[in-house]
């Protein structure tokens, strides 16, 4: 599972980077829209899997929108940036992406040793958190609250007071689309999904006890987040 986490981030990236250059050097022209998703797994040779993680980061970048029905189409970046971060998030930035750095680090080996360390009551913590944020996403609730729970849940199963000492200092801020409210992927649903599948991969390495896949399912996580982020930066 460790292998599979980390070549469908690399493949989602390449992915990416390519729609993304196509869109900027305007062989995809705004308001054109996008191959279909089979289209894309053949064009690209990867799985539907991959092709739907590149297009929600693309998506909650500014680079592509849905319409229901149709299809996904090629938006102005620039003008979702705009229309869509307040000053006070654009200069949130930075800041969210050295978070997302050294989470990535503390995380990582929060989620390996919570492997191995976790107990029965700990473990069934880290699901409710998760089962939690599940039911808020499916009655259209914030999830900002119960995602944090998750991460504070697996940082007490290392039993490790400076883990949870660590993460009760940042808060709920710890959370990204906590400090930029306005993103549309605050509150968008596909998108937490994602998030939530992000958690399942985690908790299922955690409940197996196999610290590797918890470190990388973890990593994994944090990168996506520093995906969506720095495109965010990119167009500032």
């Amino acid at each position: 599972m460790t292998t599979l986490s980390r070549g469908r981030q690399r493949l989602a990236q390449q992915v990416i980077d390519q729609l993304r250059a196509q869109i900027e050097t305007g062989k995809l022209r705004v308001g054109d829209q996008l191959p279909t998703e089979p289209q894309l797994e053949a064009t690209f040779g990867v799985s539907r899997t991959v092709v739907r993680e590149a297009i929600a980061d693309l998506r909650s970048a500014g680079f592509v929108k849905p319409i229901q029905g149709k299809g996904v189409f090629v938006a102005d970046p620039k003008a979702h940036s705009m229309l869509s971060l307040t000053p006070v998030e654009i200069k949130s930035i930075p800041e969210t992406l050295e978070l997302l750095e050294f989470r990535m680090a503390a995380e990582g080996e929060a989620a390996a040793i919570a492997a191995y360390r976790r107990t029965a009551e700990q473990e069934a913590a880290i699901r409710e958190a998760n089962r939690r944020m599940a039911n808020l996403i499916e009655t259209g609730q914030q999830t900002v609250e119960a995602d944090y729970a998750f991460h504070m849940a697996i940082a007490a199963a290392t039993n490790n007071r400076f883990y949870v000492a660590v993460l009760r200092q940042f808060g709920p801020k710890a959370i990204p689309r906590g400090q930029f409210p306005t993103l549309p992927e605050a509150n968008d649903r596909d998108y937490l999904q994602k998030v939530y599948a992000e958690h399942v991969e985690i908790l299922s390495a955690i409940a197996d006890q196999d610290p590797e896949r918890a470190r990388q399912a973890m990593r994994a996580h944090m990168l996506a987040s520093q995906r969506r982020y720095r495109m965010l930066a990119e167009q500032q």
